[in-house]
């Protein structure tokens, strides 16, 4: 059962001008969480499925602008073919179900990813609902799907390297603001908070060069249990940190109880 109240009482504390813009969640533990009751992995991804919507709404309710949700990775391809399929399978129908509520709340969907590696149904449903929620103006909901760091930076330095031999383009004028153009997404602002389930405590192939500056959570709690009440305690430890972007700076005092700057 979701605990609405707990997550409204949460949420009072927290000072939204100063929650993170851009949330990035790798949605790990399912397969253990399902193995540690006796089932199938797959039984674990069906769970998962069903907290992504929970998620959604904590960060729309707090104002969060762009969520990003690592649903299916690159490596991920050489799981089983049946778990891949059934993933696969969720993602379809989980956008199916989910799009006429996705727009009544205003969220827009972007994805990243080598989305062409896709079933031709998946990847149908995928695009139809991006155009679905075209009009959209709130939430931005970015799924990562078939998707790897390295992947995406070697795509990049290709893209640069071709205009490079087209004389497009001199190698001394590559900066950072080229490079980011070259990435799915590169109109999104950077990650403010990467939030890993399932206790690893590493970001595999995630946003390798976005996640420069981000700060990272950890938790135990595998994705099947995972929601409202515990994102908005990730926000909490978020209000706790001081960023510096790689800067020195002077500590701010902090209220210990509400994890605010004072």
């Amino acid at each position: 059962m979701i605990d609405d109240s707990r997550f409204l009482e949460l949420a009072r504390t927290l000072k939204r001008e100063k929650l993170p813009n851009h949330v990035a969640i790798i949605m790990d533990g399912d397969g253990r969480w399902a193995e540690a009751q006796g089932m199938p992995k797959v039984f674990g991804h069906r769970k998962g499925a069903e907290r992504v919507r929970e998620v959604i709404d904590a960060a729309g309710h707090l104002g969060v602008k762009v969520l990003t949700m690592f649903a299916f990775g690159e490596p991920d391809w050489a799981r089983p073919e049946h778990e891949v399929a059934t993933i696969m399978s969720l993602v379809g129908s989980y956008l199916l179900e989910e799009r006429d509520a996705l727009k009544a709340k205003n969220v827009q969907l972007r994805t990243m990813g080598q989305l062409e590696k896709l079933p031709a149904k998946a990847l149908a449903v995928v695009r139809e609902t991006e155009a679905y929620l075209d009009g959209n103006t709130g939430l931005v909901l970015n799924l990562a799907l078939s998707y790897g760091g390295r992947s995406e930076l070697v795509e990049a330095a290709r893209m640069l390297a071709r205009r490079v031999q087209k004389g497009e383009l001199a190698p001394q004028d590559i900066n950072n603001e080229l490079f980011t153009g070259c990435f799915a997404g590169w109109d999104l602002p950077d990650p403010d908070l990467l939030i890993r389930t399932g206790g690893e405590q590493r970001i595999a192939s995630c946003m390798l060069w976005q996640l420069a500056y981000t700060e990272f959570y950890f938790t135990p709690i595998a994705w099947p249990d995972y929601g409202k009440v515990e994102f908005a305690v990730a926000m909490q430890d978020y209000l706790r940190r001081q960023r510096r972007f790689g800067l020195v700076v002077d500590p701010e005092p902090v209220d210990r109880q509400s994890g605010e700057t004072c």
